[in-house]
């Protein structure tokens, strides 16, 4: 299977429209504004080459990079171009599970992965004038990992023969699914790449991340992981509204009447999608930046968005009081009976 991945693609898309800026640090984030609180989206390689990342805050941006070009987050405009991609990449025979705007497996029965990648990339190019790179794998998580090693605008295949030569002494972090929790949390294991994580025993990784996730992760060092291409349309396992005030919120009523507002978004997007509301999480960031997510189950699962409004503002009566630079809402909806069973399962606590 091969994991297409379009090179700095919001950074791109800006670059199509404006070609001016072709060749200069680009970053994209918030409303553009880089006084402002807000973070990064995405950013050129110029940029990226300065220190600019993804998740950045855009105070911190401009200070690494302060001769870039600042540019306003434009979704509908990423969405438009992201499906040319995809429609582009369906052809004869080739099926597309699409991960996001900028991302995608495909498969389909060649005996020349390389071929078709190189295919891939050309189509695109064509059509839309953007590059991509592409891993080629014998699993997801292999396809997955591999494209990193093909930017930009390259290939790369990462397969069982050669997963512990490529990726045996690189860190765990390195991994599709592993960030700095849960790398830190296999470093008190003894556990610091991936070598390690593949010979570690398999019942202390479960006695620390449980039974599902221990095993998971444990297999993650092999580099396994699903090998076939679903192109269902992607079902969310919920909807989520958040907001970073440019002034911190400094009272009880401020913060129930954010609450409340963003629960009221969220119940509107969950209508759309014609779905139950089972759980109601509530993400909050306290000055200076510290972050903290609370969550609830519905006594059962419900349609009725006075419902969930009220377990949103439930769980903001448990909050301290204390000067609020950020909240979120999300509701997790019940999965389609069609659904794939790991997307039936709710990651708790995650906005």
């Amino acid at each position: 299977m091969l994991h297409v991945d379009l090179d700095q693609f919001v950074a791109a898309v800006e670059v199509l429209r404006r070609p001016e800026l072709a060749g200069r640090p680009v970053v994209v984030g918030g409303r553009g504004d880089p006084t402002e609180r807000g973070v990064v989206s995405t950013a050129s390689y110029e940029a990226r080459e300065l220190g600019v990342h993804s998740g950045l805050p855009l105070r911190v941006a401009v200070r690494k990079a302060p001769d870039a070009v600042f540019l306003p987050v434009d979704g509908p405009a990423y969405e438009a171009v992201s499906d040319e991609v995809m429609t582009t990449l369906r052809g004869p025979g080739v099926l597309v599970e699409v991960l996001g705007w900028d991302e995608a497996f495909l498969g389909a029965a060649t005996d020349d992965p390389e071929a078709l990648a190189r295919a891939a990339q050309d189509a695109v190019l064509a059509a839309t004038h953007l590059h991509c790179s592409v891993g080629i794998g014998d699993t997801k998580v292999r396809a997955k990992i591999a494209t990193g090693f093909g930017k930009p605008a390259g290939i790369f295949r990462l397969t069982a023969e050669n997963w512990f030569d490529v990726m045996g002494e690189r860190p765990t972090i390195e991994l599709w699914g592993v960030g700095t929790k849960v790398s830190r949390r296999l470093a008190g294991l003894g556990v610091r790449t991936v070598a390690e994580l593949a010979a570690a025993p398999t019942d202390a990784l479960v006695a620390e991340f449980g039974p599902r996730m221990g095993v998971w992760y444990h297999e993650l060092g092999h580099g396994l992981g699903p090998t076939t291409v679903d192109d269902r349309p992607w079902v969310p396992r919920g909807h989520s509204r958040e907001t970073t005030f440019q002034q911190n919120l400094t009272t009880p009523e401020q913060v129930r009447d954010a609450v409340g507002e963003l629960a009221r978004a969220v119940v509107t997007d969950t209508v759309e999608d014609g779905r139950e509301v089972l759980r109601v999480a509530l993400k909050v960031r306290y000055a200076p930046f510290e972050t903290k997510v609370v969550s609830r189950k519905l006594a059962a699962p419900t349609r009725d968005g006075a419902e969930v409004e009220r377990a949103a503002l439930a769980l903001a009566e448990g909050l301290e009081e204390r000067e609020v630079r950020l909240l979120g809402v999300r509701a997790e909806m019940v999965m389609p009976d069609d659904a794939d069973p790991a997307e039936r399962t709710p990651v708790r606590g995650r906005i």
